[in-house]
């Protein structure tokens, strides 16, 4: 049984020592020459603009999670959609059946004005 999950142990181990070879590596050999210019925060080739522990609005978080939520929901029809023949007709109304709970969800939301950016 847990024969079949060395392959992917295997590639877990190989990743990690890969990620943390890169690291020490560059570390390694890398050039330490720090100066201002180096150390200052980088924004997209300009100037920072404001302190770094500015705080946000708390609407910044629910769209964002609302988003991810959303998001996730979206990448359970992939699956569904490539057993789509193989479900048939339970598939199809399962499949809208969760499209609807979404939905009523997506209007909820809407609703309670948690999509208005003020």
């Amino acid at each position: 049984m847990l024969g079949a999950y060395l392959p992917i142990l295997v590639l877990v181990v190989i990743a990690c020592l890969f990620g943390l070879g890169s690291v020490v590596f560059s570390s390694l050999i890398g050039q330490k020459k720090p100066s201002q210019v180096k150390l200052a925060p980088y924004e997209c080739g300009c100037e920072p603009v404001g302190s770094a522990r500015e705080r946000f609005s708390i609407k910044f978080y629910l769209i964002a999670m609302l988003f991810i939520l959303f998001d996730i929901e979206a990448v359970f029809m992939y699956p569904w959609a490539v057993l789509f023949k193989r479900l048939g007709m339970f598939g199809l109304v399962e499949m809208g059946l969760f499209i609807v709970i979404l939905f009523v969800g997506y209007v909820y939301v809407w609703k309670k004005g948690a999509l208005e950016w003020e």
